[in-house]
């Protein structure tokens, strides 16, 4: 009898055990998932350094300043001039862990087309105070904050365009739900959402999918934001800004139907173009020629009036 009570006992303390254990990885599951390491300036420059010539980024002149975004958190911005007079604009924003030294790959290409560029650090990354990422939610209503700043700031401004890469394009697309003042969009490897990145993500590392059902549980809990209420894809439905979607062919990581999903919800002009062999945010090195020619054509609609719905 003593030695069936101490099994009983030793079975109920490792029960115990076991849910205790469960209930802290269920309340560490949503800080992976929405603080993820981030790159610091110097290491995101060394990664694109190592992957193309960024040397004409020491050539510009740059302006660096901060705007206030959604509930005053300030957001650092860098201006880079073009170096042929223009009054045409682009905000652009980087991945998720990256910071404004990850949008540099797409500058050059920019320069040529005669806009001068805005980078900046999304909130929590770069030289941005820590807080936890909301895949667009609060990230979108910065990009507001900061469209509206550029068009104070730079008053001679005629032409304003937003372009995003991953998380940066959620952020672009959740940012048109306010209707900002800007005459276009080019959207990287977006999500729609993100509970399907996830959901295919766990597949992918045979994971068990229902821990995304987990991450959003306790991640209400612990920073009152839904993965679940994270869906870039429900912004567009009044949308009628004209946007590009790119997107790598061999994206496994945020697959391309999320832009064409994307694209067939917009109530404005939209396009979709898949670059062939180009995994996640690797299409503008992936075939730069193909890809600026895709944004020049874009760009051209836009500019003749073509890009309607």
């Amino acid at each position: 009898m003593k030695g069936r009570n101490r099994r009983k006992k030793g079975l109920l303390a490792a029960i115990c055990a076991l849910t205790l254990l469960f209930a802290a990885f269920s309340f560490w599951l949503p800080s992976f998932v929405m603080t993820g390491k981030r790159q610091t300036l110097e290491e995101a420059f060394a990664w694109q350094s190592e992957r193309y010539d960024t040397s004409f980024y020491e050539t510009l002149e740059k302006t660096d300043y901060t705007v206030r975004g959604f509930e005053d958190y300030e957001l650092h911005v860098e201006l880079l001039k073009n170096p042929l007079p223009t009054d045409r604009y682009l905000i652009l924003s980087h991945g998720y862990t990256d910071n404004r030294m990850g949008s540099l790959k797409y500058v050059p290409m920019y320069l040529e087309l005669g806009f001068n560029c805005v980078i900046y650090d999304l909130r929590g990354h770069g030289e941005n105070a820590p807080t936890f990422t909301t895949y667009g939610v609060r990230e979108g209503l910065d990009l507001k904050c900061l469209t509206e700043d550029t068009r104070a700031r730079y008053p001679e401004l005629s032409v304003l365009g937003l372009h995003g890469e991953s998380l940066g394009a959620a952020t672009t697309i959740t940012a048109l739900k306010y209707r900002p003042e800007v005459d276009f969009a080019v959207a990287d490897c977006g999500f729609a959402d993100i509970e399907n990145v996830l959901r295919e993500g766990y597949r992918n590392a045979h994971a068990p999918v229902f821990l995304v059902d987990v991450a959003d549980f306790t991640g209400r809990l612990r920073y009152h934001y839904s993965l679940k209420e994270m869906r870039p894809i429900d912004s567009l439905d009044g949308n009628t800004v004209p946007i590009l979607f790119i997107h790598g062919a061999e994206d496994r990581f945020i697959l391309p139907e999320n832009s064409e999903k994307m694209a067939a919800r917009t109530k404005g002009y939209s396009e979709v173009r898949l670059i062939p062999k180009a995994g996640h945010a690797e299409s503008v090195l992936t075939a730069p020629d193909e890809y600026r020619a895709y944004v020049e054509q874009f760009l051209e609609k836009v500019n003749t009036g073509d890009g309607t719905a």
